[in-house]
């Protein structure tokens, strides 16, 4: 979906909250624990006196736009209480107009919600929640070092159901070692009975600097493994669909209906401004990202000045690399006129090798088979690397650089 000439594309609002009870064994993401933080500026409340001092400073920056989703992630952004979260979101209906049917999600641990604090952020406007589950399984769970008991995260989207959310997200992670394909199963399984209707899915990956990367590395726990992990995939794809949740997203899959449209947006080239330590920016092709300690971010905050960490104008050659990356995980996929003529051959090919889908190609868009999302990576590395085998001919060289989001 290509953005009319005149017409902004959709704007929406990142809002990250760093405050975890406990540090999981495989996450890199800037969050911290109480031990970790120290003084007012790395509190809840300083927390959010500084979300409102930079909704003010965006709302300021970007003019009159509509904000049109509104995504509160972490961190555990549950931590903070209902009211501080409701807070959030009225600062920034104060200073931005809002649609009416924006879509508002938070990001929930099952173990730091209740019925009251889900009646607290359905009154206060939240329209979505998204609870991190990851396994039905307790040895699963325990190898993750996530605190939550299989079970609480079935009745924490029953409550909010209860609460009147209509869309509730489940968080799935698949191919840990120690899970068997029954594992996976029963953690479909219990997705569906809680009547999520929206489930995003990610194979584990070992990050640099983590508990579990050291784990590995001592030889503790055996690396996950690339074809059981797709193995995972395939039967978790089989589960999800034959109830009614297909894939708009290599990793997300929902009801009709139930897509979640900010990241759509991010997928889609939309704009979004991100609040709080460490969250990126983009706007018309510049992408910012604040500095990441809760501390310092405050402080530049309340001194009146911009928390900003660094910024890059993307060239024509990396937008276009991102809108390949990004839009081909789609199940919209990628219309042809938007790829170079080089990707234009590539994607002839990929489609004779069953990659991407031949009726959609003949209608003129590059989108994934089945086979094709198992080896999506190498997909859109093969669309994008022709434009630079091609360069000698003319065509502009382009060069995969990380995608950008909060």
């Amino acid at each position: 979906m290509a953005h009319s000439e005149g017409v902004p594309p959709p704007f929406g609002i990142y809002v990250h909250v760093p405050f975890c009870a406990t540090r999981c064994g495989y996450c890199d993401f800037n969050t911290y624990t109480a031990s970790e933080l120290a003084g007012d500026a790395s509190s809840p409340d300083g927390w959010l006196e500084a979300a409102r001092r930079e909704i003010a400073l965006a709302a300021r920056t970007v003019g009159d736009r509509t904000v049109q989703t509104v995504f509160v992630g972490g961190g555990t952004p549950s931590l903070i209480g209902a009211d501080r979260l409701s807070a959030v979101l009225a600062a920034v209906r104060s200073e931005f107009r809002v649609a009416p049917d924006c879509e508002v999600t938070t990001e929930s641990n099952p173990e730091s919600t209740s019925p009251q604090f889900f009646a607290g952020i359905r009154g206060g406007g939240y329209t979505r929640v998204s609870l991190g589950m990851q396994s039905a399984a307790r040895h699963v769970l325990a190898v993750l070092d996530r605190t939550h008991t299989p079970g609480r995260a079935v009745a924490a989207a029953r409550e909010a159901r209860d609460a009147g959310f209509a869309s509730v997200n489940l968080d799935l992670i698949y191919a840990t070692p120690g899970e068997s394909d029954d594992d996976l199963r029963r953690s479909a399984d219990a997705v569906l009975d809680a009547g999520a209707d929206h489930v995003s899915a990610y194979a584990l990956i070992v990050e640099d600097g983590t508990a579990l990367h050291r784990r590995v590395r001592r030889g503790e726990l055996p690396a996950p493994d690339d074809d059981v992990a797709a193995t995972r995939y395939e039967l978790l794809d089989a589960r999800l669909r034959a109830a009614g949740l297909h894939w708009y997203e290599v990793s997300n899959w929902s009801q009709p209906g139930a897509a979640c449209r900010h990241n759509l947006g991010y997928w889609r080239d939309g704009d979004w401004w991100g609040i709080g330590p460490g969250a990126h920016s983009h706007l018309a092709g510049v992408r910012w990202w604040n500095v990441k300690h809760p501390a310092r971010w405050a402080g530049a905050l309340a001194a009146g000045e911009s928390p900003e960490a660094g910024r890059e104008h993307l060239t024509a050659a990396e937008r276009y690399t991102e809108r390949v990356m990004l839009r081909l995980r789609l199940a919209e996929g990628i219309a042809h006129h938007l790829l170079e003529p080089p990707a234009r051959v590539a994607a002839a090919g990929a489609v004779d090798e069953g990659l991407l889908d031949p009726g959609a190609h003949a209608a003129g868009r590059a989108v994934l088979t089945d086979r094709g999302r198992l080896l999506a990576d190498r997909v859109v590395t093969d669309l994008l690397l022709a434009g630079e085998r091609d360069a000698d001919h003319g065509v502009a060289t382009v060069r995969p650089v990380a995608p950008g989001g909060a």
